[in-house]
């Protein structure tokens, strides 16, 4: 049975626009250290570390954890796009879990360029040409950022299926911007209402330029451990990781020529049952998967 996963400290610094941040090392320095100091544990404690990032070269994650420590611990790079972040915060935890190590840190980080997305090696095949192909044949192709036009499609094509207005979309803008004029590490921190939200310049129909995510640099870390590595630190009713998993695209998100399925409505949903060939392959253990990450957080009296 998979041990629990605790998170004993975690750290994070101001995000900020793309050319006024410090460098992706620095940043994810403040933050290991920040998360360190959390769990009021040093670094020789640390046994792995995991690296998420997806705008640099290789091995980023080494010169990053360079910054903490070079105890030769091995350090694991991941890069897998808006969910590089929980990607590695789910290894991490699968080697606690597993028995593998007994404490671990991730740290993400992201120095990003100034401007909208652009594929960086164009002499290969782009590993969403399966999304923009789609999107070509349902909806067109424009001079929008594509990311506005694959998110921006699934909510056009939301609110002609079920009568959505665009009202709906721009509260949700609205509700971000009041958590983030709570939070001193926020870029944005200016309260919007949802009509200065729908008057801002519309970027991809229902989205509008203040709907949309701008390229932001920033970091953030996370300590994690085992039970026994808790107790031996007297760490008592530490927050731990009650649920987390992930998942890849089913052929719904192509076949059925639907923006909603193609940026991923049925891999938010429990998967479908799988067909199996065999008796062998019916028997055979599979993972479910779904995007999102949650915690429980017990708190001592």
């Amino acid at each position: 049975m998979p041990r629990k996963v605790n998170v004993i400290g975690v750290g994070m610094v101001p995000f900020a626009k793309p050319g006024k941040s410090e460098e992706y090392h620095v940043m994810a320095r403040k933050a290991g250290e920040a998360a360190l100091a959390d769990a009021a544990i040093p670094f020789t404690d640390v046994q792995q570390a995991y690296a998420g990032y997806v705008y640099g070269d290789s091995t980023c994650g080494q010169r990053a954890i360079y910054q903490l420590g070079q105890t030769g611990i091995p350090v694991f790079n991941v890069n897998n796009n808006c969910s590089t972040g929980s990607s590695a915060l789910m290894l991490g935890a699968q080697a606690i879990a597993g028995g593998m190590a007994e404490c671990v840190i991730v740290v993400g980080f992201e120095q990003m360029e100034a401007g909208a997305l652009q594929a960086k090696w164009t002499d290969r095949t782009n590993p969403l040409d399966k999304h923009a192909n789609l999107m070509s044949e349902v909806q067109g192709f424009n001079s929008a950022p594509p990311a506005a036009q694959m998110f921006g499609g699934a909510g056009r094509e939301y609110r002609w299926k079920y009568g959505a207005k665009r009202e709906t979309f721009a509260k949700i803008s609205a509700k971000a911007r009041q958590h983030a004029s709570k939070n001193p590490y926020a870029l944005f921190k200016e309260v919007l209402s949802v009509e200065e939200i729908m008057a801002s310049p519309e970027v991809f129909d229902p989205l509008t330029r203040y709907q949309c995510c701008p390229p932001t640099c920033g970091a953030a870390a996370a300590v994690l451990c085992s039970d026994e590595f808790a107790a031996k630190h007297n760490i008592s009713k530490p927050v731990y990781i009650a649920a987390q998993a992930m998942t890849t695209d089913y052929p719904s998100s192509f076949e059925e020529k639907s923006m909603i399925k193609m940026v991923g409505y049925d891999m938010a949903k429990s998967p479908p049952p799988r067909r199996s060939t065999s008796r062998r392959a019916s028997a055979r253990r599979t993972s479910r998967s779904s995007s999102s990450t949650t915690a429980s957080r017990r708190t001592s009296s």
